[in-house]
């Protein structure tokens, strides 16, 4: 790129190694500069507007200018700007939100236990279950099922969780004892003339199958998103939760729900596991809990997990594991007041009601030669690029036509996400059906601009 040696981009260059990024590439091509924020819009440093059709990183619930949230932090870092929770200390704002989120919990819950992200909770949430383990007298059971391109963070243990090549390869991941299963997604792995629900019964299958080959006695949990986010926005097929829900309670194994993207409205229920009858043992949340103002996740686990690991920290003297933002008083208010605006506002509703609409105007895109399939939930799906679609095929490289597309929509004003070539869209739960018409305007545009590049 051609930047001025002291401007942004530069210094950003220099100074700066980004996540998910090539970083030879963006020595060449530098930063997209985003300085400010207004709904469901943000402007970069020249004054270009882009509709964020990610919702920043799948979670800006709110939009990007609410002021009752920078409110609830002043409020809040006046009174008293941190504290923490070792050695059994608490403030207001961590004790209001735990009993919130424990008593709005999909399934009886009984403790909230707070990190700071996404990662560091499902790093704590296998931790929980080790400890859990031994205090059962079960030291033999610790063995971790996820599945293949489930993402569940990348601290070490998440990513090993996480089934992607890219947040595995050259980290010497996964770490012993992290299994994975098949991916529920029916349109790429399904056998020929297999409905859904017989796709369901295969995968409930091999999934016991793995674990009579392991031992269901060295078999502790088992880790899945409601819908596969990062992974490429895969919805379950038909009777999948059902299934695979009665093979881990064949087994006594415990079932995480990874509610990361899915929680606080984005299915159109306040959480995935509503949206397909998923009763987890331990929930994990981030994301739209704090609308992303502020670093804050948390997990959600029942009387199953706490009573173990109760009667194995008074044997022991303590439980030995926390952080020092962990409900940080700042990030908590804000958590709450989020909290408080999707209920007041009925963003969950909106989220139902307008995501009808945005996968219908996404599911019109299916007769483009350029799309495979259009999938998703609520205000969250995705489309799969192909350049072949009765072979399924990618046009030359896989994720080079989502990365087309994706330019393509960025030259257009709408910051988007390709995983691969699924391009993801995930708006703020405050967009309008107007809005998702301008956004699926862009996304025809795209396509179509794209597709004569392809015929070239």
């Amino acid at each position: 790129m051609d930047a001025q040696p002291n401007s942004p981009e530069a210094r950003d260059i220099r100074y700066h190694l980004h996540a998910y990024t090539n970083a030879r590439k963006h020595q060449e091509t530098g930063p997209l500069v985003i300085e400010k924020g207004d709904g469901i819009y943000v402007e970069d440093a020249a004054g270009n507007r882009y509709i964020e059709a990610m919702a920043g990183l799948w979670s800006v619930a709110v939009g990007f200018s609410e002021p009752r949230l920078v409110e609830a932090a002043a409020r809040q870092m006046a009174k008293l700007p941190f504290y923490h929770s070792f050695s059994s200390r608490s403030h207001s704002p961590l004790i209001d939100l735990a009993e919130k989120l424990v008593l709005m919990a999909p399934v009886p819950m009984s403790k909230a236990f707070f990190t700071n992200s996404g990662s560091e909770a499902n790093d704590t949430a296998i931790k929980m279950i080790w400890y859990r383990s031994n205090a059962l007298g079960q030291p033999q059971r610790k063995k971790i099922i996820a599945r293949k391109r489930g993402y569940h963070g990348v601290t070490i243990a998440a990513a090993s969780l996480t089934g992607l090549p890219s947040n595995q390869t050259s980290f010497d991941l996964p770490i012993a004892n992290v299994l994975h299963t098949a991916s529920p997604h029916y349109w790429r792995e399904a056998l020929p003339g297999e409905s859904e629900e017989q796709f369901s019964t295969r995968l409930a299958g091999e999934l016991e199958q793995l674990i009579l080959a392991e031992g269901p006695e060295t078999v502790a949990a088992f880790f899945g998103e409601p819908v596969m986010g990062a992974g490429g926005v895969v919805v379950p097929p038909a009777g999948y939760w059902e299934k695979i829900q009665a093979v881990l309670a064949k087994y006594d194994i415990l079932l995480v729900a990874d509610e990361v993207i899915c929680g606080f409205g984005r299915t159109g229920a306040m959480f995935g596991c509503q949206t397909y009858g998923i009763k987890p043992d331990i929930i994990v949340m981030s994301k739209q809990i704090s609308s992303s103002y502020l670093p804050i996740s948390a997990l959600l686990i029942n009387d199953r997990v706490f009573e173990p690991i109760a009667d194995e920290s008074n044997r022991i003297g303590t439980f030995g594991h926390g952080f020092t933002g962990g409900g940080h008083p700042v990030a908590a208010a804000v958590a709450l007041e989020n909290l408080n605006l999707i209920e007041e506002r009925d963003l969950v509703g909106n989220a139902r009601r307008v995501g009808a609409h945005m996968q219908e105007r996404l599911r019109r895109l299916a007769v483009h030669p350029l799309v495979g399939e259009v999938r998703g939930v609520g205000l969250i799906a995705a489309i799969e690029l192909v350049a072949d679609k009765a072979a399924k095929a990618p046009w030359g490289s896989v994720g080079a036509l989502g990365g087309l597309v994706n330019g393509l929509l960025q030259d257009n004003g709408v910051i988007t996400r390709n995983m691969g070539d699924a391009l993801a869209f995930c708006p703020p739960l405050i967009i309008t059906e107007k809005q998702v018409d301008l956004l699926m305007q862009a996304v025809e545009q795209a396509l179509d601009a794209a597709a004569k590049q392809v015929a070239k």
